[in-house]
């Protein structure tokens, strides 16, 4: 994704902080992940990426619903509550791109694949209802930024299958600048939100590294 220098500068340093975590340790710093928003990428690894992410992120609550509930008090809640409408519009999607790739691809280690992802739902759960206040609104943050190259992968996905594509209706950049800018009140609500936000991509990471290692092993089959 493009992060604007302008509003990097504008913004602050917890803005410009987690705009630098999902630059170097987003989604779309990993190759495989780039890669599935290829030509290059194959329906096998494009429907195993659907299905994984539908199982990390298509539930109801998810990480932004979890996280307006539980932090009710923080001055991002209306934002929180926005993103998370908005989300579930980008949930209805993934279930239906998933729906369209076809079934799961055969894989060996399915066990220990799906413990990987249950694992990582839980790690996300417990992240977005955490006490310390601005880890929820970091993680819920980092995941509307760092959706960008998942929903490339999802619309790349959504092409090869011949489903039309939605357009997604997530808070643009500069709202969440601005909503990061307003609720780091303190140098520790900027830790937290950076710690949520960092928490998160590393989850992001774990599931692509996932793939990665799952469409290795297909082609051994």
């Amino acid at each position: 994704m493009a992060l604007d220098p302008v509003l990097r500068a504008r913004h602050g340093d917890c803005w410009s902080t987690i705009l630098a975590l999902v630059s170097a340790d987003g989604s779309a710093a990993h190759g495989w992940a780039r890669h599935l928003t290829t030509s290059r990428a194959s329906t096998r690894d494009l429907a195993d990426a659907a299905h994984t992410l539908c199982a990390l992120h298509g539930r109801h609550p998810g990480v932004i619903d979890h996280a307006a509930e539980h932090d009710r008090q923080s001055i991002a809640r209306e934002w929180l509550i926005e993103a998370a409408a908005a989300f579930a519009v980008e949930r209805s999607w993934l279930a239906s791109v998933t729906a369209a790739a076809g079934p799961l691809p055969s894989t060996p280690g399915q066990a220990e694949s799906e413990s990987a992802i249950t694992a990582q739902h839980h790690a996300l759960e417990m992240l977005a209802q955490s006490d310390r206040s601005g880890c929820a609104v970091g993680a819920s943050v980092a995941l509307v930024l760092d959706w960008a190259i998942v929903r490339a992968v999802l619309d790349n996905t959504a092409e090869r299958a011949g489903l039309r594509q939605a357009d997604s209706a997530l808070p643009v950049e500069n709202e969440t600048a601005i909503i990061v800018s307003v609720a780091s009140e303190n140098p520790a609500i900027e830790r937290a939100m950076a710690f949520g936000a960092q928490q998160l991509l590393a989850q992001h990471r774990g599931l692509w590294d996932l793939l990665e290692a799952r469409a290795g092993a297909r082609e051994h089959l």
